[in-house]
């Protein structure tokens, strides 16, 4: 009965690509491929999304304002780990995907383990190091000494579950290289609720458990993490799927090695470079007042809902460009890469537009003291949501083709010439950014940095219509930079030159 179920609620997903292709605006078959691949990932994204969400919702009905921003602050340093892990799984899917396309399936193998070895050599120090300097990194971007105090607590925690956090998106894009995005999916669906239950219990102190507010929150994640770790070793140490983790034999090679990392050091650079570009932005909010920051906060987790379907298409055009790539099929790779833009398009599109409607009921639900402005972020993020969509899928097509440099210069041009010069100038003269020692970032006396005599004279004081602009504009430029990239067919060649792909490989 339950697969009835199954088969009848896929027969009504399915009618969405059947639609489209109806209308002229898809291929049918390579739309219901992308589809396929891409539903579990975007259930397991928003699952990952709500869970999120659900942090700041929580948290902000039990401590309010301060504690939404330290979460938001703290979660930056998060990313740095998480941003590597993504760069690093994403040169795991290319060389697993091309090596499947090729017929290589034991050296699709050999790169999950290989990937597993890298995740490691990351993943122990960054931990190490943010046990001990929570405190002075959370001090870079604010003067809230109660923020500072509860992002620390959270920050600490959370890294204590990097390397399984590393390991199960490895396992989970070892598994989308060959074509299985649903088990990943299953592995969700179990840890994500019991992410969310942990946090509910531990923040409020339900039962048995104690009230510990922040670290409550940051308790359930790392265990779920934790957990979703020891599910996906049991599943790839079984045998029962395409792929598997080989403990024995061989431990390194280099050729290997050495593509998943070119292939992942642009998305690495990618990922840190708009990380790190946080920073800076936060600055400027926190500048502008708690209360922005809050918004921000809310509105950019209330989005991502809306944009969880890149994800799943993204990971859907890797795999199936990848694959095409491997087996010798250029055009086919190309083609397959178009058409998952079109269904990712009007999927995300569809989703974007109802979240933006709802907007003013959900940031309601949060119980802000900041209605309106939750709602104008909600809805900012949402004029950037085809954008989005846009620069995801590309990447992924990309980075099918492990071709990963040109999305990195465009989050760089985004990032660096758009965002954060655009938003600098929303706060006016007199404003203290940032000062350690002799070093000075400031719009004191209009001054953007200053050490020694020299000075820099930026600032308008345009307040949050800088922020907004500088928000929107840095999704499309990216997009561009990503369409043109694919749009010219370089990616081939870059392909073609690479240890990994027909009749190619590491020994």
């Amino acid at each position: 009965m339950l697969d009835d179920a199954r088969r009848r609620a896929r027969r009504l997903a399915f009618l969405f690509p059947a639609g489209l292709a109806r209308l002229g605006l898809l291929d049918r078959e390579k739309g219901e491929e992308a589809f396929d691949l891409a539903v579990p990932v975007m259930v397991t994204g928003g699952m990952r999304t709500m869970l999120r969400v659900a942090d700041f919702f929580m948290v902000g009905r039990a401590l309010g304002d301060e504690a939404v921003a330290a979460l938001e602050l703290g979660f930056q340093y998060f990313f740095i780990p998480f941003g590597l892990s993504l760069a690093l799984t994403s040169g795991t899917i290319s060389v697993v995907s091309r090596f499947e396309g090729a017929g290589e399936h034991a050296k699709a193998n050999f790169a999950i383990k290989q990937s597993l070895w890298l995740a490691l050599l990351l993943a122990v120090p960054i931990t190490a190091a943010t046990w001990v300097y929570a405190e002075p990194m959370l001090d870079v971007l604010t003067d809230d000494a109660r923020t500072i105090e509860l992002g620390a607590v959270y920050l600490r925690i959370i890294m204590l579950s990097v390397a399984f956090r590393f390991w199960s998106m490895i396992a989970a894009r070892a598994l989308a290289g060959v074509g299985d995005t649903r088990t990943p999916m299953y592995v969700r669906l179990l840890t994500l609720p019991t992410n969310i239950v942990l946090n509910a219990v531990l923040i409020f102190g339900v039962g048995p458990f104690p009230e510990l507010g922040v670290a409550g929150a940051a308790w359930g994640t790392a265990l779920a993490n934790a957990l979703a770790a020891v599910i996906f070793s049991a599943a790839l140490l079984s045998g029962r799927y395409a792929v598997r983790l080989p403990l024995g034999g061989k431990q390194w090679d280099w050729s290997i090695a050495g593509e998943i990392v070119r292939v992942g050091l642009p998305l690495a650079g990618t990922r840190l470079s708009r990380t790190l570009g946080r920073f800076p932005f936060l600055l400027v909010l926190t500048a502008l007042g708690t209360p922005v920051v809050a918004a921000y906060a809310i509105g950019r987790r209330v989005m991502l809902l809306a944009l969880m379907p890149a994800w799943g298409y993204s990971t859907a055009s890797s795999t199936l460009v990848g694959q095409a790539i491997g087996a010798g099929n250029d055009g086919e790779a190309t083609e397959y890469g178009w058409q998952t833009l079109r269904i990712a398009l009007a999927t995300q599109l569809a989703i974007g537009a109802a979240l933006f409607a709802a907007a003013r009921p959900v940031a309601v639900a949060f119980g802000t003291d900041h209605v309106d402005l939750t709602v104008t972020f909600v809805r900012v993020f949402g004029a950037g949501v085809a954008a989005f969509s846009v620069s995801r899928t590309m990447r992924g097509g990309l980075r099918g083709a492990g071709d990963t440099r040109w999305p990195f210069y465009g989050a760089l041009a985004g990032t660096y010439l758009f965002k954060l010069p655009v938003a600098f100038l929303a706060v006016g003269p007199g404003v203290v950014l940032f000062e350690l020692g002799g070093w000075t970032l400031s719009l004191a006396g209009h001054r953007l940095f200053a050490f020694g005599g020299w000075q820099f004279v930026p600032g308008l004081g345009l307040g949050l219509i800088a922020v907004y602009v500088g928000i929107v504009g840095d999704m499309y430029l990216r997009a561009a930079v990503n369409v043109f990239r694919f749009r010219s067919g370089e990616w081939k060649r870059t392909a073609r030159e690479s240890p990994v792909g027909p009749e190619t490989g590491a020994d």
